[in-house]
């Protein structure tokens, strides 16, 4: 049964709310929209008492309704998750200001001097499922970036959206600033996404975060510009000059760390010079993390315990303790296998070859590759973007972990002193 807040506005007036709140929000200076956000991350703080019990709430009827622990683990909510959200929103309060820069100034030869000034791009819309953590992350950048924001969050994180939103409203109120800036959708109802993508007159770009099909959906049904947060299938591909004990490293660490996540692996690759010396090694790791192996043939020769991988596998998002394996003859087996398989999101080789790397580098398409590092630093806050609102796997406007620049645009900028573009007094 859909969550509603009774007697809650239309959809279509909270948007237009939204909108009229994201004039106000684009006029803000530096200094007042820095203000707002430290005091948000007070409120989160302050509140952390109503936000946990609103969340214990969420995963109690999450258990009761089965979900599977992926979901409930990105559910989930302590007091260190609240407060490193709180963190998050400081960060971005201590980042640089993209609003009002201006690049590329040059001088025509017609006299005139044109630069670009980057602005914001008005209202984003957010659909999402079960993390919480995302209403405030979110509110957070697309605020500091100029932007108002319309939330639609899952129904299993319901109260815990609502109880994050009140405390961000209380700071944005406190500091006279209208809280339809951050606008959650009152109802679960799949009818409300519907209509959310129909009004292109309020909301000036949608991004969904969730499972394969909240995206298909939104993509196919929007008339809004839609930038896709797809699913992660990240592969490592161990190369035959790869020091195995750090790609040991690396495997550990991109797949059992944190399974739940859209940029732990989900694919291992191995060359086929070091897969007899590979292979033993990372499954007697992987097996103390309770990681079940699914392997192409070439692998179960040397692990003949595991189960055999299908299509299915390898074009899977488990997030779970799961892993495919394949053994790949070269470097360009292992590349054709991520272009068939892959999602744009993040690609790892651990190699010491500079010239392997290099073509690793140039040739895969996903929005992070990383050398001899692992998948897990696919993150905007490590990258150093600061909290992120996603990692786009669409290449129209931004790709990989978006962060405060994603969340603006540019516009032309033009000085003259009184130059004509034809001769008006003949």
């Amino acid at each position: 049964m859909p969550e509603t807040i009774t007697d809650a506005p239309s959809i279509e007036s909270l948007a237009a709310r939204c909108r009229q709140a994201s004039r106000q929000v684009a006029t803000l200076s530096t200094q007042q929209k820095n203000r707002a956000l430290r005091r948000m991350a007070d409120a989160l703080e302050d509140r952390m008492d109503a936000i946990l019990e609103a969340n214990e709430k969420d995963v109690s009827g999450a258990r009761a309704d089965g979900l599977p622990d992926a979901m409930i683990d990105r559910l989930v909510l302590n007091e260190d998750r609240v407060r490193t959200m709180a963190d998050a929103l400081r960060d971005v309060a201590s980042f640089s200001d993209p609003v009002g820069e201006m690049s590329g100034t040059r001088k025509r030869p017609s006299g005139i001097e044109v630069a670009r000034m980057r602005i914001p791009l008005g209202v984003v819309a957010m659909i999402y499922e079960a993390r919480p953590n995302v209403t405030s992350d979110a509110a957070g950048l697309c605020f500091k970036a100029g932007n108002a924001v319309f939330l639609r969050g899952g129904s299993e994180a319901f109260h815990s959206n609502h109880a994050v939103a009140d405390a961000l409203h209380a700071a944005l109120e406190a500091e006279g600033i209208d809280p339809a800036a951050v606008t959650l959708v009152p109802t679960t109802d799949r009818a409300a996404v519907q209509e959310m993508l129909t009004l292109n007159d309020h909301l000036d770009l949608v991004i969904p975060r969730g499972g394969e099909g909240l995206i298909r959906f939104v993509d196919e049904t929007s008339r809004i510009p839609v930038i896709k947060h797809y699913k992660g299938v990240c592969h490592l591909y161990v190369d035959q000059a790869a020091d195995l004990e750090s790609a040991e490293d690396l495997l550990l660490d991109g797949k059992v760390s944190r399974p739940s996540v859209c940029n732990a692996l989900e694919t291992l690759l191995v060359h086929e010079d070091v897969a007899d010396a590979f292979l033993p090694r990372a499954k007697a790791l992987l097996d103390d993390a309770t990681v079940e192996l699914r392997g192409d043939e070439r692998s179960r020769q040397v692990l003949p315990d595991i189960a055999p991988a299908t299509e299915d596998d390898y074009a899977a998002e488990y997030l779970d303790l799961t892993l495919a394996l394949r053994v790949v003859s070269d470097l360009d087996a292992a590349m054709e296998h991520i272009a068939t398989y892959g999602s744009n999101h993040t690609e790892v080789i651990a190699t010491n070859d500079l010239p392997t790397s290099r073509r690793f580098v140039r040739t895969v398409d996903a929005s992070v590759v990383l050398v001899n590092a692992s998948s897990r630093f696919s993150d905007g806050g490590e990258l150093g973007l600061g909290a992120e609102i996603g990692i786009s796997t669409t290449k129209l406007h931004a790709y990989g972990p978006m962060g405060l620049e994603a969340l603006t645009t540019q516009k032309f900028v033009v000085y003259g002193q009184g130059e004509t573009r034809h001769d008006v007094r003949k």
